[in-house]
């Protein structure tokens, strides 16, 4: 299957330049897009929040997705090569028509899609070092990490105090009351221990 696939990132742009581009050169090489996916949108989006990520898990081997240039997949480094290596794990073919990019079967596309992987493998681990370095600055200069100590203002069960003390009194268990509010027995137990 041929997709066609086009984003803008604000209302006020078009996606009619998108598409001539992409129908011109179809005519060009004699293909027929069709499905089109059209998108709003930034770039920057989690996938899963964007239509390519559908377009992405319903992609089969040698599909091929054409799109005006590279930056339409996202617009960091890291997200348009995880797309990549996505695709060409799966035999998922990407023409872009601006940068000329023909991401397919050839050598040319494995050894970009070992390079892909290799690159955000790195991203990765810079990422994850980057982090604990920050971690280990901020506990040597005694700041606290994780989130703050100190009781929450209100909980499940607040506004429920004398309901529940009335209960204990009655002599019902921490498992039957929380049942009866729809919480586990730890949470009644925290609660009459710091709350009654």
């Amino acid at each position: 299957m041929i997709y066609g696939y086009i984003r803008v990132s604000t209302d006020k742009q078009s996606v009619n330049n998108q598409r001539f581009e992409i129908e011109r050169f179809c005519r060009k090489h004699k293909l027929h897009i069709e499905k089109w996916i059209e998108e709003t949108i930034s770039g920057t989006r989690p996938l899963d929040k964007r239509q390519l990520g559908v377009l992405l898990k319903d992609v089969h081997t040698d599909d091929l997705i054409i799109c005006s240039e590279l930056s339409r997949l996202g617009r960091s480094l890291f997200m348009i090569m995880n797309i990549l290596a996505h695709c060409l794990s799966m035999g998922v073919k990407i023409w872009t028509i601006k940068d000329g990019y023909r991401l397919g079967e050839d050598i040319q596309s494995k050894v970009l899609a070992f390079a892909f992987g290799l690159s955000a493998e790195i991203e990765r681990n810079l990422i994850s070092q980057r982090t604990k370095e920050a971690l280990a600055r901020y506990k040597a200069e005694g700041k606290i990490l994780g989130r703050r100590p100190g009781k929450a203002k209100k909980v499940k069960l607040s506004g429920r105090e004398a309901q529940i003390r009335s209960m204990l009194n009655d002599g019902l268990s921490k498992c039957e009351i929380g049942k009866q509010f729809g919480v586990h027995r730890q949470t009644v137990l925290t609660f009459a221990r710091e709350r009654l």
